[in-house]
């Protein structure tokens, strides 16, 4: 069998899971960061946690008598995106990047691209605004810089009350959202302004469609520089038909 590690922690990395739980060519093994409490159970062995930096994951590999590595971290991982590079390097395993597309506004969208949670917390600017966080539960400090705004801030994992603003309500909640349900939150807790990241995928994309529907602005985080991967494929069926492809590679047929 080929060995496999996954990087997950995205619904990619979960659909890669779900079709390679039945493949019998396939030692798989998913690998969690930890930053969710409860991730999702995939269908294969698992791990939960760091590895040390580039050693420790060139060191995983090598006494894993791993063949393959799949990095579907989520788009904002850069510094992880770097590590999986530089380790499948030395330890001399073939890597694959899911590079997931970003979103793109369309005809209605009123989006800002911002650079930074320091800049989306400036810009929303001075009055006070109902505003919707959707960016996980590690970025909130830069918002406790601008305390005359109402947050509501929706992650899947409650965020640390030393990381709130003054002023919040907390939503727990893990997509995929339907845009009826985005539409209903938004008139009910009366959203001014939405900033999120562009993390791409149709999970979270009906929060976009509802701010275009209702009108409302959106601050847009921008995604950091994306690493260069050796190869890089946009969905899982491309993934598969690059696994698919090294078996005969590593089995040297």
């Amino acid at each position: 069998m080929t060995k496999l590690l996954i990087l997950g922690g995205t619904s990619e990395a979960s659909g890669l899971a779900a079709v390679l739980a039945g493949d019998c060519r396939f030692d798989t093994l998913m690998s969690f960061a930890g930053i969710t409490r409860a991730p999702r159970v995939p269908p294969v062995p698992f791990r939960i946690g760091g590895f040390g930096g580039v050693e420790g994951l060139a060191a995983f590999l090598r006494d894993g008598s791993f063949d393959l590595m799949v990095d579907a971290t989520h788009p904002f991982a850069a510094q992880m995106k770097r590590h999986a590079i530089a380790a499948a390097a030395a330890a001399g395993v073939s890597l694959l990047g899911i590079a997931r597309p970003a979103w793109v506004a369309r005809p209605g969208d009123c989006w800002r691209e911002i650079a930074s949670m320091n800049d989306a917390a400036l810009a929303l600017g001075g009055p006070p605004r109902r505003v919707l966080l959707t960016i996980g539960q590690k970025d909130l400090a830069a918002f406790r810089t601008v305390p005359q705004h109402h947050y509501v801030i929706r992650s899947v994992d409650p965020p640390a009350p030393e990381a709130l603003p003054a002023d919040c309500a907390l939503i727990s909640a893990r997509g995929p959202f339907r845009l009826e349900d985005e539409l209903d939150l938004f008139r009910r807790i009366a959203v001014g302004v939405v900033v999120t990241k562009n993390s791409g995928g149709p999970a979270t994309e009906p929060k976009l469609v509802a701010a275009r529907q209702l009108g409302l602005e959106v601050l847009m985080i921008a995604r950091p520089p994306t690493p260069i991967y050796p190869q890089t494929v946009a969905s899982v069926a491309q993934a598969l038909d690059w696994l698919a492809s090294h078996v005969s590679t590593v089995r040297g047929v």
